[in-house]
C-alpha cells in the first residue's frame, strides 16, 4: 500500500477522530484540522501518538478562505502535499425556520458548505497535477430526507452532494475521485450528551435499532480513500441503519 498524506477537517471530533485513527492504522500520515487555539489539540495528538499513529495538527478556520490558504502553506511545508482530503468539519445551529436568525443560517452554511470550497481549492490542483487524489465529503442523512428545525444544516449538507457530483465530473480523467458519505445518527459525544429520552426516540426511529459507531463511518471513508475504490466517483454512500433508503 502506498503511504499517503491525509487531511481531515474537524479531525478531532467524534467521527473525525475515528477517520484519523482508521486511516492512520492503514499507514497513512494524518493531519487533523482544528480551530486556532483549540484547547484539546495537544491532548488529542498525545493520545493518538501513544497508540503508535503518525499524526499532526493544522490550525485554521475552514470557514475563511485566507485562513485555509495559510493553513495549507504550513501543512505542505511540514508534511507535503495532501493526497487524501476528508471534508468532515460541521456544526449545528438548529431552530425552526421562523425563528432562525441570519447569523445562524450563515454560520452553518459557511462552516459546513463554504468550507468544502475553501479547503478543496487548496488541494485539488496538486491532486490533478500528480494524477491521483481522493476527496470524501461527509454529509448527512438529513441532507437526503430533510429534518424539522434544520433548514440550514440540511441545505448545507445537501450542497455537499451536488458539489461532489459536479467536481467528480471535472477531475474524473485525472485520477481524482470525489464522493460523499451520508451518516445517520452516530455514537458521538454530542449525541450521547442528549437526554436519554430524546436519544431513545432517535433510536426508535432507526430500523436497525441502534446508533452507528464512529468506526463504521470511518470504514466506509477508508474504502473510498483507497486504491481499490478508484472506479467509484460522484457517489453518495448512505450509512444510516435504514433510516432512509434509496
Amino acid at each position: 500500500m502506498t503511504r499517503r498524506v491525509v487531511f481531515v477537517t474537524g479531525g478531532m471530533g467524534g467521527i473525525g477522530s475515528a477517520i484519523c485513527r482508521r486511516l492512520a492504522a492503514e499507514g497513512h500520515t494524518i493531519v487533523a484540522g482544528c480551530l486556532p487555539g483549540y484547547e484539546q489539540k495537544d491532548q488529542w495528538l498525545e493520545a493518538m501518538r501513544a497508540e503508535g499513529f503518525t499524526v499532526y495538527a493544522a490550525e485554521g478556520d475552514v470557514a475563511n478562505y485566507e485562513s485555509c490558504v495559510d493553513m495549507f502553506a504550513q501543512l505542505r511545508s511540514a508534511v507535503g502535499q495532501v493526497e487524501i482530503l476528508i471534508n468532515n468539519a460541521g456544526i449545528t445551529r438548529d431552530s425552526v425556520f421562523k425563528r432562525m436568525t441570519e447569523h445562524h443560517w450563515h454560520e452553518v452554511i459557511n462552516t459546513n458548505l463554504n468550507s468544502v470550497f475553501n479547503v478543496t481549492r487548496q488541494a485539488i490542483d496538486g491532486m490533478v497535477e500528480r494524477g491521483w487524489g481522493r476527496i470524501v465529503n461527509i454529509s448527512s442523512v438529513n441532507a437526503i430526507k430533510g429534518q424539522f428545525g434544520q433548514t440550514n444544516y440540511s441545505a448545507a449538507k445537501a450542497g455537499m452532494a451536488g458539489f461532489s457530483k459536479s467536481l467528480a465530473q471535472e477531475v474524473v480523467r485525472m485520477g481524482v475521485t470525489v464522493n460523499t458519505v451520508s451518516p445517520g445518527y452516530v455514537e458521538t459525544d454530542l449525541v450521547m450528551a442528549m437526554r436519554a429520552e430524546v436519544r431513545a426516540q432517535i433510536v426508535a426511529s432507526i430500523p436497525m435499532g441502534r446508533l452507528a459507531k464512529p468506526a463504521e463511518i470511518a470504514a466506509v471513508v477508508a474504502f473510498l480513500a483507497s486504491e481499490e475504490a478508484g472506479y467509484i466517483t460522484g457517489a453518495n454512500i448512505s450509512v444510516n441503519g435504514g433510516m432512509h433508503m434509496m
